[in-house]
């Protein structure tokens, strides 16, 4: 089998993780992770026939989103008589924040509006990037200007010489750096995801882009993606999402019909806000317009735990942390007397 090789048969389907490797990995299945917010304060709804007392998580068009502590309820606009916002007291805030000290990535609470794919590419573009292990490459996309990066778990599996390629604009024109100082963070094999920083001394300020959401999005709306198909760097391919809930082996998937190929794992998938709202990962070997991603929610889990996916160098391929075995002692030995 080649650089480009095929990927594995998974029945139904035959699934292809979207990184050009030396040898196929197999689909793992994933566990959900919930990314919440913390309610200080409540909020009281007054509805047509009662009222309900919690958290306002948005606020849409049609419907609120109440946090009520143990489930998030929608309630359409059409049965609430009045909001009442609770303003004293500390302040209600998500986990996660535009980047600041202390923060760790980048989230916008407000609807950003939609603009055209060529400005967005122009704006963002430098925070994607080409990850390269001696075994294949994948893409990947900074989260903070630290040089965290988010791929794949199986873009750097079973590695620990890991490189980045990023490409920065200067007196218009692109110019590639390659950093050899790569550190892996975290990682969580079963949702295919990993954190890695860049880690060289004469690192810049790195661009980063934003986390949006994949749960704001609906069926029909369009997407992008940019990343290094086949090793070839920075292509932009459009599409629109598919579904939102395909289900593969247990775990949920976004389905565009954005061409994703190997070289595309870890990569980011944008809404037209310029936000990321997937982490593509794989698509169907015999189709066309069949691609997939990780959706955005669970990427915000894994960097808010990120310190239970602490990698340990000892165990490179697993998540988990084990305690030491029991020590055994016999009887009539020395120990035991």
């Amino acid at each position: 089998m080649g650089k480009y090789g095929a990927g594995p048969l998974v029945k139904p389907m035959a699934l292809v993780y979207c990184r050009p490797m030396l040898f196929s990995k197999y689909l793992t299945a994933g566990t959900a992770l919930l990314c919440g917010w913390q309610v200080a304060f409540a909020d009281t709804i007054q509805l047509k026939d009662g009222s309900v007392t919690g958290k306002v998580l948005a606020e849409k068009a049609d419907s609120y989103v109440v946090d009520l502590g143990f489930t998030v309820l929608q309630i359409p606009r059409t049965v609430v008589v009045n909001v009442t916002k609770n303003s004293t007291g500390p302040a209600t805030l998500p986990l996660s924040h535009p980047v600041g000290p202390g923060q760790f990535y980048s989230t916008d609470s407000k609807p950003a509006a939609a603009r055209d794919v060529s400005s967005l590419v122009k704006q963002i573009g430098e925070a994607v990037v080409q990850v390269k292990t001696p075994g294949g490459l994948g893409s990947g996309f900074f989260i903070n200007e630290e040089g965290y990066l988010i791929t794949n778990f199986h873009v750097i599996e079973g590695e620990t010489e890991i490189s980045v390629e990023v490409y920065q604009q200067k007196n218009g024109h692109l110019d590639r750096e390659t950093y050899k100082q790569v550190k892996i963070i975290a990682i969580n094999k079963f949702q295919d995801l990993a954190l890695l920083r860049i880690e060289d001394k004469d690192a810049p300020k790195f661009k980063y882009v934003t986390l949006g959401s994949s749960d704001a999005l609906n069926v029909g709306d369009a997407v992008f993606a940019i990343g290094s198909p086949l090793g070839l760097e920075r292509t932009v391919t459009q599409g629109i999402l598919s579904t939102k809930t395909r289900q593969l082996e247990g775990q949920l998937y976004l389905q565009t019909s954005t061409q994703i190929n190997p070289g595309n794992s870890g990569g980011p998938l944008f809404n037209l806000a310029g936000e990321v709202v997937g982490v593509t990962n794989m698509k169907i070997t015999f189709g066309e317009g069949l691609g997939f991603a990780i959706p955005v929610e669970l990427v915000k889990g894994f960097l808010d735990h990120r310190d239970a996916f602490a990698y340990a160098s000892d165990n490179p391929n697993n998540p988990f942390r084990y305690l030491d075995p029991p020590t055994h002692i016999k009887l009539n030995s020395p120990e035991a007397k």
